[in-house]
């Protein structure tokens, strides 16, 4: 594994012929006791015995091994850290030498692995290299969480229509070298700026069209139960929007009930109770349905179509829904939107039938059965009147210009429902309440008063917006560019049309749309440096909350207290425990583990045909629930594959096979065996396997990946796919094909690390369910040995296994919250601080926010390297 590169070819044989010489009373001094110190020629004496024999050039020329160590000197790790570094995780994993082979004893192994960590870590420390990563733009999460933070408005991604954001190999959209801004987008950040500044503001020439939207239900998605918690109990079906209202006034609400494949509304046999809500409160009630108005059907094809009744065809196709519209009255800002039937109270009788599924579903008759919502249409506003009084508008207008004395102003004041005290002629701090000094030319020239006070207030609206928005204070370039925005605006609508404008421009400012940090003019090329206290507090922001700084956290960078670690703990420790600390587990955790593919899978209809969106949601919402009272509890990062818990309603409860379970809403029950921790949550085993059948491989990989580290190498790309079970050859077994798969040697050595975890879960179907054979019917064999010589025989043994090894999990997860914390992929150089933080994080048992706490404080994080 290891000769001195520093030596030439004739006395390398000299050293190696000393080291051998006392190879025998080294090594048994070295299991015997740990008092004798370990150096680099302990290390080669053992490399030399357990490596060397397989880790040569020509075995590495031919693919047999993936590097060799003839040309390493263990005197100088720090020359190939790349290299020590992958040796240190197999060794940690107990890859190295593979089962089968001699290894050292325990100890020895233990003081070797040891001894190159240190020397890996002094290394570093003598050459540091936190990194440099590249500058970024907000991620579409980020994007929304920045506007609402900013404005105080929930902006709909569906109407944003950005592309969905690239995500780096190492699985995070937050990598700033997959962060590309293509021509497309750009152009959804101008229309993004422009829809977003009209609705904040609050533009009084919005017409009908400008906030319309469409919200549809998926066609496999059963309506039985209620659907939301927006909705009110004892309703069925349906569903609840958030909908920005642009001004006050009507907007029409427009429903379509979901019809089957060959375009019939389905459910109209019996009369139903639909009902619209505003916030909860009732708008408007509808009957629909009742086949008794029209006489019973009198016939039907095979294919379901209606033979000898065209007035009730006529009522099943275009009348059921045609008269579903209401007008609503609403003010101007987000409102729920509710649209649900009114649950029947019976129960049909005869024999019970399985649900449908897939093509079954999708074709379901349209006589029997609950009715269904297909989507809600929202368009307006129609006679408007105004902008109305909004938490966008309280935001934004910190102050107002108004001229014509105090009886002027609260006339103004009471038309547009604000304090006097905001429309008193002078500019006022919202925040502060002190007014600037009117100006006392003011009298003599109306004109020029209101000018004045009109352009006071605009610069001060946007050096308060321009603040939040670029993370920093305005310089007089920033203000001066919004200002002639404002004044463009200004010139073609009045003083709020200005506004609108300058934000419309601030949107789309790169101060906004990117993360930019920048070198300190006296730094030389290619060296370390300290991050200022802003560029920290956006760094920072962004990691915990996905979103800009808020008020707290920029005052204490702009005095520059970041600076000071009890500042920086204190602050932490504040953000940790803000709602808006979720954003870890619905896009740091979501990505990591991959939850968030749960909702593109297709299982096979004819194979899984129990699978419907239902449950789909179900499995996302389990492991989303888990996530949080692991993260946002702060517990331990070893619970989250030995929790004795999880969460479950009813749907999901069956699906698991598991009793007293009722009703749609999520509650906590506890689990144990198999079914403990993620490695049980049917999420991830869906998102783990093709849509007809399990698959060993992927499931393997996914362990190794994401949960110890050692993710195995690319696959040749002549490699052969699996061979399936088709014709009339009796059916071979998983392991069988397997088997046969990886008789070619260049997968076998892949395969022999990702098989083994990967059959251990063979007892979980493909989405998630128990069971003890296979589709074929033969018995699950679930038994194995891992990289390590563990024997497992299912999940609960694997689970068993995977805590063993705590240390190689904890710097996993460690490593995936680094790199999605400062948007690149870590390299060997960030090994030692990912090592550092795990041993800080070890004496309060993992716990999340000791782990997030050492990734703020570490080089990485809090440096950056110098363009070279």
């Amino acid at each position: 594994m290891i000769l001195s590169r520093a030596l030439p070819a004739t006395r390398q044989v000299g050293v190696w012929a000393v080291a051998l010489a006392v190879l025998v009373p080294m090594t048994v001094s070295a299991q015997g006791s740990a008092a004798a110190p370990y150096d680099a020629d302990s290390a080669r004496v053992l490399l030399q015995r357990y490596c060397l024999a397989c880790h040569t050039e020509a075995r590495e020329a031919r693919g047999l091994v993936p590097v060799a160590f003839d040309g390493l000197d263990a005197a100088d790790v720090g020359a190939d850290a790349d290299v020590w570094e992958a040796v240190v995780r197999k060794l940690r994993l107990g890859m190295m030498p593979p089962a089968g082979r001699p290894r050292p004893a325990a100890e020895v192994h233990e003081r070797f692995l040891g001894w190159l960590e240190d020397r890996l870590d002094a290394a570093a420390a003598e050459r540091p290299d936190p990194g440099r990563p590249a500058v970024r733009r907000l991620t579409t999460p980020e994007y929304r969480n920045a506007v609402r933070s900013l404005l105080d408005i929930e902006v709909d991604e569906g109407w944003l229509l950005f592309p969905p954001d690239d995500v780096s190999q190492e699985g995070f959209s937050t990598d700033a070298e997959a962060l590309s801004v293509s021509p497309a987008l750009f152009d959804r950040y101008l229309s993004a700026a422009n829809r977003i500044s009209r609705l904040a503001v609050g533009d009084p020439a919005v017409g009908p069209g400008f906030a319309a939207a469409t919200y549809s239900t998926p066609r496999l998605l059963y309506q039985d139960d209620r659907m939301s918690e927006d909705l009110p109990f004892g309703s069925r079906g349906g569903l609840a929007v958030r909908h920005y209202f642009p001004l006050d006034g009507e907007y029409r609400v427009k429903l379509r009930l979901r019809r089957m494949i060959y375009d019939y509304v389905v459910g109209m046999g019996t009369a139903q109770q639909l009902e619209v809500r505003l916030d909860g409160k009732l708008v408007r009630r509808f009957t629909v349905g009742d086949a008794d108005r029209f006489g019973y059907p009198s016939a039907y094809t095979f294919f379901g179509t209606i033979r000898g009744d065209p007035a009730w065809e006529q009522y099943v196709s275009i009348d059921a829904d045609a008269d579903l519209e209401v007008m609503v009255p609403a003010t101007a800002g987000e409102h729920v939107v509710g649209v649900s039937f009114v649950a029947a109270r019976t129960e049909p009788t005869g024999i019970l039938e399985r649900r449908l599924s897939g093509f079954s579903l999708s074709g379901l008759g349209f006589y029997h059965g609950h009715a269904a919502i297909e989507r809600v249409e929202i368009a307006g506003p129609y006679d408007p009147a105004g902008p109305g009084d909004t938490a966008s508008r309280r935001r934004i207008f910190v102050c107002r210009p108004v001229v014509g004395g105090d009886a002027a102003a609260e006339a103004a004041a009471d038309a547009r429902g604000v304090p006097a005290s905001l429309s008193s002629g002078v500019v006022e701090d919202a925040a502060a309440g002190e007014p600037a000094a009117p100006d006392s030319s003011a009298a003599a020239d109306p004109t020029a008063a209101a000018g004045g006070d009109e352009d006071r207030c605009a610069a001060e609206i946007l050096s308060s917006l321009g603040r939040r928005a670029y993370r920093r204070p305005l310089t007089d370039d920033d203000l001066d560019t919004l200002l002639a925005f404002y004044d463009q605006g200004r010139a073609e609508g009045g003083f709020e049309a200005g506004i609108r404008k300058a934000l419309e421009r601030l949107l789309v400012a790169p101060e906004f749309l990117f993360r930019i940090e920048r070198d300190p003019i006296d730094a030389a090329p290619g060296t370390a440096y300290g991050l200022t206290d802003l560029e920290l507090a956006t760094r920072l922001s962004l990691f915990l909350w996905s979103d800009i700084p808020d008020e707290p956290l920029l005052a204490a960078a702009e005095a520059g207290r970041l600076s000071d670690p009890d500042e920086l703990d204190h602050q932490v420790t504040r953000m940790l425990a803000d709602p808006r600390a979720r954003a870890l587990v619905d896009n740091f955790a979501s990505q990591w583990l991959q939850l968030g593919r749960v909702r593109g899978v297709i299982p096979d209809a004819d194979v899984f045909f129990e699978f419907d969106e239902n449950l789909r949601a179900d499995m996302e919402r389990e492991t989303t629930l888990f996530l949080e009272s692991q993260i946002l509890g702060d517990r331990g990062v070893m619970e989250l594959f030995d929790a004795d818990y999880t969460f479950v309603n009813e749907r999901l409860a069956r699906h698991y096979g598991r009793d007293g379970v009722y009703g749609e809403r999520f509650r906590r029950v506890p689990v144990e065996g198999d079914r403990a921790g993620l490695l049980g949550h049917a999420s991830l085993l869906t998102v783990t396997a093709y849509p007809t059948r399990t698959s060993p491989v992927l499931r393997g990989k996914w362990l190794l990946d994401n949960v110890l580290g050692m993710p195995p190498t690319e696959p040749p790309a002549d490699v052969p796919a699996l061979e399936e079970n088709h014709g009339a050859a009796p059916p071979r077994t998983m392991r069988e094909r397997m088997e046969r798969h990886r008789a070619n040697p260049a997968c076998a050595a892949c395969h022999r690390m990702m098989d083994p975890p990967g059959f251990a879960l063979e007892h979980f179907d493909a989405i998630g369910r128990w069971r003890a054979a296979d589709e074929y019917g033969a018995p699950v064999d679930a038994a194995g040995a891992l990289a390590d010589g563990t024997a497992v025989d299912g999940p609960a043994a694997l689970r068993h296994a995977v805590l063993a090894h705590e240390t190689s999990v904890v710097r996993t997860v460690t490593e995936k919250l680094l790199t999605y914390a400062v948007g690149r992929r870590m390299e060997s150089f960030d090994q030692p601080a990912i090592r550092r933080i795990v041993r800080d994080a070890e004496a309060g048992g993992y716990r999340w926010s000791s782990i997030i706490r050492g990734i703020v404080e570490s080089v990485p994080f809090q440096l950056r390297r110098s363009e070279s």
